[in-house]
């Protein structure tokens, strides 16, 4: 297990396009210059030590020498010792709907970038629970499985987007099913579902009964709403721009509404509650509460402990290659004329 302890640094590495491009540059002046003043073949014999290739390996050098170094600035570091820890919790499971649905902006900037910032705002609160993360649209996918890395859980939240899955629609019954299979027999502890939706179902199944297989294996499920029930059309965009609105069969702008009415249905089915999300703080506080209220059951968990600074290496590969860099002529070397390497006889 890796740990960056100065993530900051790692922007100086933008240096190293600058200064290729600066390079080329450089090397194109120089020989525009070179034929104003001699004919090319005249510059061989005026400069016959010249290399011709000294010039680019002084560049790599110097370029993997600020590599380095800038990564030794990061301060990498390596963890040596894995160790289980007990710790009390609750797990959770995060049902997220990736819809198209979500893309409408009637609550800001659009109903999925909010249902993510929701998730992200509770994983803040969390402490030592469990959670996994389901993506939904016409069918269920797992996107991570139970875990404590909420660094981890939050990267694929952020990676979650409309076209993760190809066959669209609102399958609920299927998210909730696929919770049912995310939670350990063996390490039980108290289980909690929170589906993230608009509320617009087209499942095939019964959500009743999937919501009442649920609370028969322990489940208690709440749900969120995102968006409002005024309702808006789906924009359809490109690199950023709206370049239509979906529409049905009809040639009709498609309104898309939140359904309320079922969110509350699975919640109060699910022995949950059923949470307007359009204002963040004030729904993650209370999502908050009622987690501080579920009795936590103690579980174990492994985890890397003793993490040990690893820049050394690093700083000591920079300074090598800047030391290399320093040394090395841009004239030719007699070993290496000898062995003709880069055909420059």
């Amino acid at each position: 297990m890796i740990q960056l302890d100065e993530k900051t640094y790692l922007y100086l590495l933008f240096i190293i396009p600058v200064m290729i491009v600066l390079f080329v540059l450089l090397q194109i002046w120089k020989k525009r210059t070179q034929r104003k003043f001699a004919d090319l073949s005249l510059l061989k014999q005026l400069t016959p030590e010249k290399s011709n290739f000294k010039s680019t390996l002084k560049l790599i050098l110097l370029l993997l020498g600020v590599a380095f170094l800038t990564l030794a600035l990061v301060n990498p570091k390596m963890g040596t010792k894995l160790e289980t820890v007990k710790r009390e919790g609750v797990d959770i499971v995060f049902a997220v709907d990736v819809s198209k649905s979500m893309l409408a902006e009637d609550i800001a900037p659009n109903r999925l970038e909010k249902a993510k910032r929701l998730v992200s705002e509770i994983i803040n609160q969390l402490a030592s629970d469990r959670i996994g993360i389901i993506a939904y649209a016409g069918q269920a996918f797992p996107q991570l499985p139970i875990t404590t890395d909420y660094g981890a859980a939050k990267m694929f939240l952020q990676n979650m987007n409309t076209d993760m899955l190809s066959s669209q629609g609102t399958a609920i019954d299927q998210a909730i099913n696929l919770a049912t299979t995310f939670f350990d027999n063996e390490e039980q502890t108290n289980r909690v579902l929170f589906i993230i939706s608009d509320g617009e179902d087209h499942s095939e199944g019964s959500i009743s009964q999937s919501v009442e297989n649920a609370t028969n294996e322990g489940i208690r499920i709440f749900t969120i709403g995102v968006g409002n029930e005024k309702g808006a059309p789906i924009p359809l965009k490109r690199n950023g721009i709206v370049e239509s609105l979906k529409r049905d069969r009809q040639g009709e702008v498609v309104i898309t509404k939140m359904n309320e009415k079922t969110l509350k249905d699975i919640a109060s089915e699910g022995n949950g509650e059923y949470i307007n999300g359009e204002n963040t703080e004030e729904a993650v506080t209370f999502i908050k509460e009622q987690l501080d209220r579920i009795d936590k059951t103690e579980f174990e968990a492994k985890q890397f402990a003793e993490y040990k600074d690893q820049f050394q290496w690093f700083l000591g590969a920079g300074l090598l290659f800047l030391f290399l860099d320093v040394f090395v002529l841009d004239r030719k070397t007699k070993w290496l004329k000898k062995l003709n390497l880069f055909n420059e006889r």
